[in-house]
């Protein structure tokens, strides 16, 4: 048994028209079009809901009751209703953006909010196989990663090219070097990120491409406390060349095994969720000028 929409709507208007003609009439349709419907729900579930009272119809305790129920489920259509125009509209919408690196994402949100100032950014960041798995349930409206996964449900976008590259603080022997080896990194105080990591499986496809297994000194999570580690001197780190705008006390060093391994940073979202913010987005991240930081 279920209760459709159409005759919760019949029932709260012969509650308030009093007939089922001035039901028909709020409604604009025809009169036995209302009776049939209220009719054919007492009669599905054995219940009386109206009494015949000097020629008007008045609803039992159970209509209203019924009545009250379909005036809140009404409130709760609009109120999604409103929800969802708001979700998609350009003047007071709500974006959620998953970032694996601050950089170039962030200059991207950033060229998004100038050309879109009403629109609500709910940014979060975290690791590689975090936000593709936020965007993969509907966590996050779009993510921006770079070496995005080949999955078909993915749209993409791509921004630009990075690679890998090592950070030495600035007072190491290596800072000087104009590029390194793998050979020479392996013999340094390494400092690795977690497996989830996106830097992290290209630095050990890099090892492992020259039959080296270095141990790290230290693994860290995230990507500013590699970062943090290398600047107070623990050791050497990786990360993708444009992952930041930081470029305090770090030298950055270029590999020479990584030379024609760059990868894209790219834009991606599900090719099912759609919406004008969401084109918007698109729109600004095929604008946007790496080297110039802007659309």
């Amino acid at each position: 048994m279920t209760i459709s929409t159409s005759r919760l709507n019949a029932i709260r208007a012969v509650a308030e028209g009093g007939s089922y003609a001035g039901a028909a009439r709020l409604l604009g349709v025809t009169q036995p079009n209302v009776s049939g419907q209220v009719r054919a729900l007492e009669a599905e579930f054995g219940v009386r809901l109206f009494m015949r009272e000097s020629g008007q119809l008045v609803p039992t305790t159970l209509c209203l009751k019924l009545c009250d129920l379909a005036e809140r489920a009404a409130e709760a259509r609009d109120v999604a209703e409103r929800l969802l125009r708001s979700r998609s509209s350009l003047r007071e919408g709500r974006i959620a953006i998953g970032l694996g690196n601050a950089m170039p994402g962030m200059a991207v949100i950033a060229a998004f909010h100038r050309a879109y100032p009403g629109v609500t950014l709910d940014v979060e960041t975290g690791s590689h196989q975090k936000i593709a798995r936020a965007v993969l349930t509907h966590e996050c409206d779009i993510g921006v990663l770079p070496d995005v996964p080949n999955d078909p449900r993915f749209r993409r976008e791509q921004l630009a090219y990075s690679e890998v590259i090592a950070i030495a603080p600035a007072g190491h022997p290596l800072a000087q070097a104009t590029e390194v080896t793998v050979e020479e990194l392996s013999r340094e105080h390494l400092i690795f990120r977690a497996s989830g990591s996106s830097t992290q499986r290209a630095v050990e496809r890099m090892f492992a491409r020259a039959n080296l297994t270095p141990q790290p000194f230290l693994t860290l999570d995230a990507r500013d406390g590699l970062y943090e580690a290398v600047v107070n001197g623990l050791g050497v780190g990786f990360m993708w060349r444009a992952s930041t705008s930081r470029t305090d006390g770090v030298a950055r060093l270029p590999i020479v095994e990584m030379r024609g391994l760059a990868t894209h940073e790219t834009v991606f979202s599900l090719k099912e969720t759609r919406n004008p913010i969401i084109e918007a987005f698109y729109t600004t991240a095929q604008a946007f000028d790496m080297r110039e930081g802007t659309q």
